[in-house]
């Protein structure tokens, strides 16, 4: 598995979180920390460590783009 750091935008109301977390589940991915970096013109803007299948995050990242109101903002390899 593979680790990586990435930053989404996602509308700031209950269960947003949630269906990122069960996309993320679906792709296959585990989530190793969740940051929450802040809220702004009802938006929430987190950082997300996710370990995936081999070493490609192509599948996760069109999972989350999939989701209503959900934006991939960067996406960086962990180290």
């Amino acid at each position: 598995m593979a680790l990586f750091k990435i930053q989404i935008a996602l509308p700031d109301r209950p269960g947003s979180l949630g269906a990122v977390a069960s996309a993320i589940g679906f792709a296959g991915g585990d989530i190793r920390s969740l940051v929450v970096l802040r809220s702004e013109d009802g938006r929430g803007i987190d950082d997300i460590t996710v370990a995936v299948p081999g070493s490609d995050p192509t599948d996760l990242l069109g999972v989350l783009n999939a989701i209503g109101g959900v934006e991939v903002i960067s996406v960086l390899p962990v180290q």
